[in-house]
């Protein structure tokens, strides 16, 4: 199961794109209201808003395969600051579980120290927020079970990057070819 949190003032582009693309792939994606609301509406960076599949107490620690973390601002800042987003981080790390953060996400991992020593990219602007890691520039940047992403205009690449860990690259490159991706 992937779980993909959303937090108010997520990047919508960043958090649907996943979410299409794994589904299209086939594999179960439910994302998950971070904020309490009983309607599990969450607003988007840019006044979009998502109705969640479930709440972060849903979570089941026992069938988590990866977790999706969208960029967008106060979203990333959402997500820091939840002590439950920081333990899902924690348990798909110290389970070698995957983690994908995209945009200024990949921020929470730094701050975290989970990215010294290893390959990441993120948004411009966020880079010394990455501690330790191998800045690579690059608008998607994978090192074994972390993906990372520089932003919105590359949603549909981190998407395929994340279903290939799941489907296998080529099964992957037919679900977005499928989309008239170009990348």
């Amino acid at each position: 199961m992937v779980y993909l949190f959303l937090a108010n003032g997520f990047e919508e582009t960043e958090a649907i794109a996943p979410v299409d693309v794994l589904r299209r792939s086939g594999v179960e994606v439910r994302t998950v209201a971070v904020e309490d609301s009983t309607d599990l509406v969450i607003a988007g960076a840019h006044g979009i808003t998502v109705k969640a599949d479930i709440t972060l107490s849903e979570i089941d620690y026992s069938d988590i395969d990866a977790i999706v973390l969208p960029g967008g601002m106060p979203g990333t800042k959402n997500l820091d600051a939840n002590a439950d987003v920081r333990q899902a981080i924690k348990y798909c790390y110290d389970n070698d579980k995957l983690i994908c953060a995209i945009c200024a996400a990949p921020s929470i991992l730094g701050h975290m120290g989970l990215l010294a020593g290893r390959k990441a990219t993120c948004f411009p602007g966020f880079e010394r927020e990455l501690h330790s890691s191998v800045f690579t520039g690059a608008s998607v940047t994978v090192d074994g079970n972390i993906i990372t992403a520089d932003g919105p205009g590359s949603a549909l690449s981190f998407a395929e990057a994340i279903a290939a860990k799941f489907v296998g690259e080529a099964a992957a490159r037919r679900v977005t070819d499928s989309m008239q991706c170009r990348f």
